[in-house]
């Protein structure tokens, strides 16, 4: 045989590995496609993968915006009996104010809180004089100062490298104020009960 048709066949072979990289290369990059393991294969429609503290960090934002504000409420009237602070705290505005326990890793690193038991007293409840307030106008502070103390067990546990778990007796002391506005139109029992009646109707 002599070099020319060795050179021929050499470049027939060549040719051929050369056609079946090509396919492959090909099929490879069509393969994720078609599982839908390439991102935005689907476009707009493609799901993307979101950590479950989104939704957490999401809810603190929207479902309990409230927790902060300060409510305005209706004029103190003559001759009623003055307001008290009549709505402490719940066990729920307590536990978001102590916060989250660590995210961790699982079955690496992991933190809970077993057995919550929150006790709220009632620690000031005082009305200042009137004097002006900003986008609100004349009226009264309120004052409604709580004392949380939370009883809880922490546990922290580990399933690798070995298993371990620990739980300790913990106690947190949280204060949280709750304070709120009544507006201040005067002493005239009319204008107070007008005033009153508009911010009930709506």
């Amino acid at each position: 045989m002599g070099p020319a048709w060795r050179d021929l066949t050499d470049l027939e072979g060549g040719g051929m590995i050369w056609t079946k990289k090509f396919w492959l290369g090909l099929a490879a990059a069509a393969l994720p496609a078609l599982t839908g393991c390439l991102p935005l294969s689907m476009g707009i429609f493609t799901p993307m993968p979101i950590m479950p503290w989104v939704s957490e960090r999401m809810e603190e934002k929207y479902a309990f915006k409230n927790d902060h504000r300060v409510p305005v409420m209706p004029p103190i009237r003559e001759g009623f009996p003055l307001p008290t602070c009549d709505d402490p705290p719940d066990e729920a505005h307590v536990l978001r104010v102590l916060g989250r326990v660590s995210r961790g890793v699982p079955f690496f690193y992991e933190e809970f809180r077993d057995d919550v038991t929150v006790v709220v007293e009632k620690m000031v409840d005082k009305i200042d004089p009137p004097r002006f307030f900003p986008l609100v106008g004349p009226a009264q502070l309120h004052h409604c100062h709580y004392k949380c103390t939370v009883y809880f067990k922490e546990t922290v546990q580990s399933c690798y490298p070995f298993p371990v778990k620990v739980t300790n007796p913990r106690v947190e002391v949280l204060y949280i104020d709750k304070d709120h506005l009544h507006l201040y139109v005067g002493s005239d029992v009319d204008v107070q009960r007008q005033v009153t009646k508009d911010l009930v109707n709506n």
